[in-house]
């Protein structure tokens, strides 16, 4: 695609170049067309008659095979199925579109611990396996010494959610969370699970659940990426690309860990060139753009690249504002904590109160193979505060009930201690059970969902497959997940590949 844009570009180069100069010694000519009649009436030269496309080229030479091969690029997915009008009147692929049903939330924020935290110390209580502290406990899949967890729960809130000590600040929204305990996953390794929990596939590169939502709904601001992963940018890139959809669906990851809010995305200013030049610049792309349809009808890749270029463009004067928390009152820094999570939460408030449609918050640091009773309140001390915040801030404007709020991992832990763990004990990789919660849009809060064995080795009631979670949060957004596909290679694909049931249960 590269060479055949700079191919295109240059050929549009030299085309205009000669048009102008035939403009300056050919006043008026009879319009271009190769079997026009020599007797047609003599009209103004235009810049639609400066140049031929190959593809016109071909489509006139060879009797339409070019067209015919634009039809096979469309049937393989090639091109954007869906095509919809945005803020300006012309095409764009992140104007808002309509849902198959009616949406509970309009806007997703997924805060992921990445590292995979420990599920039994957490969120989901096992008194057996404190009472059995230190006994082995082997046979089905979970053999070792049981390492009951040093933390004790106790019933929260009117609904008496079962919550660890280690969530202080949260706790006063127990009654509007969701705890999801029967979660399971298929491989336990950190890179792999990852892009499963994100992508539902293990195999190969898939679009990811961001791509999915902003694909099928389109965004609320076509001056910000839709799709917007705040990390420290040590993110493997699978977890958010948009694979085979459209380029403009896919995730922008921005590094929080710059303190200049002009140096958290990378080149957001062009330091050679004026506003006003690069506005020229666009408009020019644009002229030559519509020449093209009209020779051609549409090319969606090229639609695609002028969307990308616009929207750079736009971030240069909205993205400075949305991405800079300073600007909130102090009063509400202070809320969220000034630390560098609690900044990525209050953007990603900041995002979603200006339509971006979904936002990532990585937080890492969860792989706790040893001294869990000090490292793990350390790290939950990290997200507990700003993630409390957030659904108060949220509430306060009135964005809780159509902002969905996902946390979880890409898989749990052992109720063994990890045998590395000499006399501070951790726990090992377990892809067998884990937890999520989800607060807002759509979603019943006080209530645990599923459940796993009497020691947390595997969930075994209600199961929630990673599948299943997806089509929950397609679901919520207003979608039938067997329906929202996209077609590649000549097969339909979607999100939950053949797979998944939504978790009705937790949805109000």
């Amino acid at each position: 695609m590269g060479g055949n844009m700079l191919r295109m570009t240059l050929s549009w180069t030299f085309a205009v170049a000669a048009f102008e100069n035939r403009l300056n010694h050919q006043p008026f000519r009879r319009m271009y067309d190769p079997i026009a009649n020599l007797d047609s009436p003599l009209v103004p030269p235009s810049l639609t008659d400066a140049f031929m496309t190959r593809r016109e080229m071909l489509a006139r030479s060879g009797s339409g095979f070019g067209l015919t091969a634009l039809a096979a690029l469309i049937g393989m997915g090639e091109l954007p199925g869906i095509e919809v009008l945005g803020q300006d009147g012309g095409f764009s692929p992140l104007a808002p579109k309509k849902t198959h049903f009616a949406a509970k939330a309009k806007h997703i924020i997924q805060i992921f611990a990445q590292g995979a935290p420990t599920h039994i110390d957490t969120w989901d209580p096992k008194p057996e396996l404190k009472r059995r502290d230190g006994q082995n406990i082997s046979g089905r899949g979970r053999g070792g010494t049981a390492f009951g967890s040093p933390f004790d729960f106790a019933p929260t809130g009117q609904s008496g959610l079962q919550m660890s000590p280690v969530w202080p600040e949260l706790r006063r929204h127990a009654d509007r969370l969701a705890v999801v305990r029967s979660m399971h996953t298929d491989i336990p390794a950190h890179d792999t699970a990852q892009v499963m929990f994100n992508t539902g596939s293990l195999r190969r590169i898939m679009p990811s659940v961001g791509s999915w939502v902003l694909y099928g709904m389109g965004s609320d601001n076509e001056s910000l990426p839709g799709f917007v992963a705040l990390s420290n940018g040590n993110v493997n890139a699978n977890n958010m690309r948009a694979a085979f959809l459209p380029g403009a669906f896919q995730g922008t990851q921005v590094n929080t860990n710059a303190r200049r809010v002009e140096d958290l995305i990378a080149n957001i200013r062009n330091r050679n060139i004026s506003l006003p030049e690069q506005r020229r610049q666009l408009d020019l792309l644009h002229s030559l753009n519509e020449v093209h349809k009209q020779k051609m009808k549409k090319d969606g890749q090229l639609e695609a690249r002028l969307q990308a270029y616009e929207l750079a463009f736009k971030m240069q004067m909205e993205a400075i504002d949305a991405f800079d928390a300073n600007k909130e009152p102090d009063s509400v820094q202070e809320e969220y904590g000034n630390t560098g999570t609690g900044r990525q939460m209050l953007i990603a408030r900041r995002l979603v109160e200006r339509g971006v449609r979904f936002v990532q918050v990585w937080h890492g640091g969860w792989d706790h193979h040893n001294n869990i009773a000090q490292n793990l309140p350390r790290k939950a001390g990290e997200i507990d505060r700003p993630f409390s915040a957030l659904i108060t801030d949220l509430e306060r404007k009135g964005l809780l009930d159509e902002t969905l709020i996902l946390w979880g991992g890409e898989f749990g832990r052992t109720p063994a201690a990890d045998g590395n763990a000499g006399g501070n004990p951790g726990r090992n990789h377990n892809s067998r059970a884990f937890s999520v919660v989800m607060a807002g849009g759509g979603i019943k809060g006080g209530m645990a969902y599923g459940a796993t064995d009497e020691l947390g080795g595997a969930a075994v009631e209600k199961k929630v497959h990673i599948h299943d979670l997806h089509a929950t949060v397609l679901a919520l957004m207003g979608f039938d997940h067997e329906k929202l596909t996209f077609r590649h290679n000549g097969r339909d694909f979607r999100l939950t590949d053949v797979y998944g049931k939504v978790v009705k249960d937790i949805i109000t």
